[in-house]
């Protein structure tokens, strides 16, 4: 019996050797490679071997700096520097970042979007630029001439405010008005110098490219009887949005371009150049959007949207209490300034509805590079979605 224990003890010693004279890994660093080698004898047992390379690995890893965070922190967590403006990120991806939650469009997610990509439709989400007519918030339309420069050629140019029709708000846009501060600490004279926050940083990442998600919420709303008042502060809680994505069967991902359609751009698109400036003439410029909230802010936070958009002038409600001013939840504040989150508004996504719908699936590739200007402010938006 003895014999037969020492056997099997033999045995089981001889399960947990390796029978080579060398073993290495690799590891990846940011910009270089270390191979870590060790030599081992023909009787080094597997947890040993283990320990040895985990306490390599350690030593091989690079430090940890204070000024970016290793792990996404939770909503509660947030402001994330103190003392400094409410639920602000400020730090997360390093003190000198320039891209904010787009640093969440890693090549790997982009790679992994890139399996949206299925039938090669494509969708543009664009209004055209000469819309609308009449501007909201007091921007002034397009001017678009075009210049006869001889008897076969000819050439254009564009007098635009950037944030005319569909664009991106950008991280110069918008900076909390009690601080005077922008994302990351930057302050108004800060932020006029040079090209700090600039759209260009942007587009020099390759844009707002990733995975596309669409939540429909004017069709929900239709399908279950709630009203869709496009042209007043309709507030859209943040339990809708929810319900509207579980009912379409949408999973959220990480790093995830957030549409959302209010059913706006179908509203406006019906209306005559005489209704369309009546609109822009009311005292105050209500318009539907998500209503500015502790939980809708918890909400984009924890679903890791890299950017979020919408068909209205405002992502948020807009009126005197929403977008417009400072109120404590105002999304403009803790989207732009707080976290670096680009700011979409007057997206055409009517087509995209009614793609999606067809092919039963709201996610997609996205891309949108905006216009490549140092410094710049929003942009034209120039996005199309592909299935």
């Amino acid at each position: 019996m003895a014999a037969r224990r020492a056997h099997k003890q033999s045995s089981s010693l001889c399960a947990w050797s390796i029978d080579i004279k060398s073993f290495a890994f690799l590891h990846l660093k940011a910009h270089s490679l270390t191979i870590c080698k060790f030599h081992i004898s023909h009787t080094m047992h597997i947890p040993s071997l283990l320990v040895l390379a985990l306490s390599s690995l350690a030593l091989a890893a690079p430090p940890q700096t204070k000024t970016r965070r290793a792990t996404y922190p939770a909503f509660s967590s947030l402001p994330l520097t103190t003392p400094g403006p409410r639920g602000n990120a400020w730090g997360l991806y390093g003190a000198d970042d320039q891209l904010g939650t787009l640093n969440q469009l890693t090549p790997a997610v982009v790679a992994a979007a890139a399996g949206e990509i299925q039938t090669g439709h494509r969708v543009s989400l664009d209004w055209p630029l000469n819309v609308p007519r009449l501007g909201f918030f007091g921007r002034p339309p397009v001017v678009h001439t075009v210049i006869q420069n001889g008897n076969n050629s000819m050439s254009d140019t564009l007098e635009l405010n950037t944030q005319s029709s569909t664009q991106w708000d950008g991280m110069r846009h918008y900076g909390y008005a009690e601080e005077k501060l922008w994302y990351g600490g930057r302050t108004r004279d800060q932020v006029l110098t040079g090209d700090t926050l600039g759209q260009n940083h942007v587009s020099e990442a390759g844009g707002i490219t990733g995975r596309g998600v669409l939540i429909d919420w004017a069709r929900w709303a239709k399908a279950n009887g709630k009203s869709v008042s496009p042209f007043t502060a309709h507030l859209i809680p943040v339990e809708q949005l929810r319900a509207a994505a579980r009912d379409q069967g949408l999973k959220l991902k990480a790093g995830d371009i957030l549409f959302l359609r209010t059913g706006f751009t179908e509203a406006f698109n019906k209306l005559t150049v005489e209704e369309e400036k009546a609109l822009g003439q009311r005292p105050s410029p209500d318009f539907i959007g998500v209503k500015p909230a502790k939980d809708t802010l918890e909400w984009l936070w924890e679903s890791r949207f890299s950017a979020v958009a919408g068909d209205a002038p405002a992502f948020e409600t807009a009126s005197l209490e929403g977008a417009m001013t400072e109120a404590e939840y105002a999304l403009h504040a803790w989207l732009i300034a707080g976290w670096g989150m680009p700011v979409g508004e007057l997206f055409d996504l009517e087509k995209l509805s009614k793609m999606c719908e067809e092919k039963g699936r709201w996610s997609f590739f996205v891309a949108s590079v905006p216009l490549k200007v140092p410094g710049g402010v929003a942009g034209p938006a120039n996005a199309v979605a592909i299935f």
